[in-house]
């Protein structure tokens, strides 16, 4: 106590301001990694369904013939009994129109809804799935992206067994494959952070996204709150402010089981991971206020907290201390994500963590800077 009254004693006002940043957001991010990241390593499933419901999986696709080809036969030949898939063929200009037929003669179970192309009239994601939707024969929606495919034989039936009488949504995992390269582990960290926050903020009782690579819920739902009318403007945010506006701590379910992943390959390039980050970050306006608030504090702090660090390290304040500090955050956080990571068949990024951790808080601010300028370009034009 001697020690740190005299701590106190020494340090100027400004000293002691950074000090008490670097307190508070340490205090912030330690209750973010206690009681939101670390339910996902705690969580355990409290009921599922006996009952194999019928199952209407949902794809949409553009321009999307070499993924069709490759990822469709494990999505047709799924451990499940009933089920059909709906591929949604919009305005394709390549070949994926004949290859849809090529799968229907094979695949009893296929379903193609073309939409042809109007150039008077250009539409985004939203409308073909909703006529993907419209076609679909069961009650039980399963969505997954055309660039994507189930890590095993039994992601329908994994993903549809948690659907009870109060179940309305079902949040999967989506993750990426695994390659060489640091833009790899960059995006598969984003992606695998971004999942540890909403699915503990759904098993706190706060859902707020889910993601179209692996989202299921129920077709009465979607008409129930009038689908993607509250948004339809807004290109992206089929998946994300969907699930915002109609999920609450009652109709919600999590699944994090090995057997009901999906994978996609993603983008080579930090470019062209800008760009679709650049499209998703869009929609994050339009979250309720809580949402918002709950995701703005967490990056807040953790920019406070990597600042006011390197602060006292220039001021030359007791370096001890703020190594200990910093050392502790960095063992939990590591033990956190690790275990997660162990969960949600992540690997080889783990040494990277600190350094993800402090470069896509500025990855996202440069981002959405990028967006008012093009939105205000575009609203000149």
């Amino acid at each position: 106590m001697d020690y740190f009254n005299y701590l106190l004693t020494t340090t100027n006002n400004f000293e002691k301001i950074i000090l008490v940043l670097f307190g508070i957001s340490l205090l912030t991010q330690l209750i973010y990694y206690f009681f939101i990241y670390s339910r996902i390593i705690f969580y355990k499933k409290k009921e599922s369904s006996g009952i194999d419901n019928p199952v209407s999986v949902v794809i949409c696709a553009r321009n999307e013939v070499e993924n069709l080809a490759k990822h469709l036969p494990l999505i047709l030949t799924q451990d499940y009994p009933d089920y059909e898939v709906i591929v949604v063929n919009d305005c394709s200009s390549d070949k994926s129109e004949e290859t849809l037929a090529v799968l229907q003669t094979k695949y009893h179970n296929l379903r193609v809804t073309t939409i042809n192309e109007d150039k008077k009239f250009h539409h985004g994601k939203k409308l073909a799935l909703t006529i993907g939707i419209k076609a679909a024969k069961n009650e039980i929606l399963l969505l997954i992206d055309a660039d994507c495919y189930p890590a095993d034989k039994k992601w329908i039936r994994q993903m549809q067994k948690n659907f009870t009488d109060k179940t309305e949504i079902v949040l999967g995992y989506g993750g990426y494959v695994n390659k060489k390269g640091f833009v790899n582990k960059l995006i598969r960290f984003d992606t695998f952070f971004i999942a540890l926050q909403y699915f503990g903020l759904a098993i706190a009782g706060k859902p707020y996204m889910g993601v179209g690579r692996n989202l299921a819920y129920r077709k009465s739902t979607f008409f129930k709150n009038k689908g993607f009318s509250g948004h339809n403007h807004i290109l992206s945010g089929d998946d994300d402010l969907f699930i915002n506006s109609v999920a609450n701590k009652k109709n919600v379910k999590i699944e994090i089981d090995k057997t009901s992943h999906t994978r996609s390959l993603p983008k080579n390039s930090l470019k062209e991971w800008f760009t679709q980050k650049r499209r998703h970050l869009t929609t994050s306006k339009y979250y309720k206020t809580e949402s918002k608030f709950i995701l703005g504090l967490e990056i807040l702090s953790r920019e406070i907290f990597y600042l006011s660090f390197i602060l006292l390290l220039i001021l030359k304040f007791d370096y001890r201390i703020i190594l200990i500090v910093f050392l502790f955050r960095l063992l939990l956080q590591s033990i956190i994500i690790k275990k997660g990571m162990n969960r949600l068949q992540e690997k080889s990024f783990l040494f990277l963590v600190t350094l993800f951790d402090i470069l896509l808080p500025i990855f996202n601010f440069c981002l959405i800077i990028s967006n008012y300028f093009i939105i205000k370009q575009n609203k000149w034009k």
